[in-house]
Formats: C-alpha cells, structure tokens, sequence
C-alpha cells in the first residue's frame, strides 16, 4: 500500500457498533459519543463520523443489534414452532431463559430500546423489534394476540429488571394463558 494511503478495514464499522454497545453498558447512552465509541474500538474519532454521521445513527446501528437476540430465540424455538406445544409454557420459558442468561445483556437492550421515547430516529428500529416477535408468533395465534403476547413479555421483562426482582416463570405463564384465552 502506498504511504499515507488508508488502511482497508472491512471491520471497522462493527468494531465501532460493538464499541458502542460495550459503553453504553458501562456508561448508559449519556456516556456514548463519537469520541468515547472511538476510544473504546480504538480507531480515529474520524472513523466514526465517517461511517455514523449522527450519534442517532450509530445508536440505530447499535439497537438494531441487540434487538436481534429475542427475535432470532423466538423464530428459533422448536417448543414455539411445534403446533401441538402449549404457547404459554413454551413462552414463558423462553424469557425466563434470556433474562437469566445474561441479565446485564437484556438491561442493555432495554436502555438502547427504552432510549427511543427521547430519540425518534430509533422508534423505527424499536417497532421493528415488536414486529418481528410478532411476526414469529403469529403462526400460533391470530395477529392481534400475538401483539398482546409481544408486549406482555416485553412488560413483564421490564418489570423484573426495574424491580431487580427474580423472574416468575409460573406469573408468566398464567399472564401469558390468560391473553391466548379465546373466546
């Protein structure tokens, strides 16, 4: 490469993502800027303007990350797929399964996703997010309730980590029946 030519880096935008989403989970998004993502990917405070013109973008690109977790678990679930699997059970045990895995994870992903009500340009990543969970539950269920699925699963995530109390599998679960109740 010719002196003072750029290093080619097909890296570089994602070490820079996954930099920001390590400070956010130090930090929380007050402590994320251009400057601290670049510090922490170790790369020129120039690469990340160069590939995120806005702090707004470099959180769209760090949300719609984290956001793929519970999605890709629930498109993946054999016992969410299987048509004779009981839903409820089967859902219940998949959040209890993703907030004990990593609890620090999921509170990150909440404060990117919850960061949406001040920052519109990550609204359209967030709603993304619940349709997409939607989307792989609706196969079990009507549009409707699995919407009403996706946001009491979401809510009582929410609950358990503001409350740092232990996830209930068994509340869930009967939460979770009573909105799959049809009548």
């Amino acid at each position: 490469m010719p002196s003072g030519g750029r290093r080619y880096d097909p890296d570089r935008r994602q070490r820079i993502i996954d930099a920001a989403i390590r400070v956010v989970g130090v930090k929380g998004i007050a402590g994320l800027s251009h400057r601290s993502a670049a510090a922490e990917a170790d790369v020129p405070l120039g690469s990340t303007t160069y590939h995120f013109k806005t702090l707004d973008d470099l959180l769209v690109a760090a949300l719609r990350q984290t956001n793929e977790g519970f999605a890709q678990a629930v498109a993946r679930s054999v016992a969410l797929a299987d048509p004779d699997a009981d839903l409820a059970p089967a859902l219940a045990r998949l959040l209890g399964e993703l907030l004990a895995a990593d609890r620090g994870r999921v509170e990150l992903e909440y404060e990117l996703y919850l960061a949406a009500l001040r920052r519109p340009a990550l609204r359209p990543v967030a709603a993304a997010w619940c349709d997409a969970v939607a989307a792989a539950l609706a196969p079990r269920t009507d549009p409707v309730t699995a919407r009403a699925l996706v946001a009491a699963v979401d809510g009582i995530g929410l609950q358990v980590l503001l409350t740092d109390s232990a996830y209930d599998e068994a509340y869930t679960r009967e939460v979770l029946r009573r909105i799959l109740r049809q009548d």
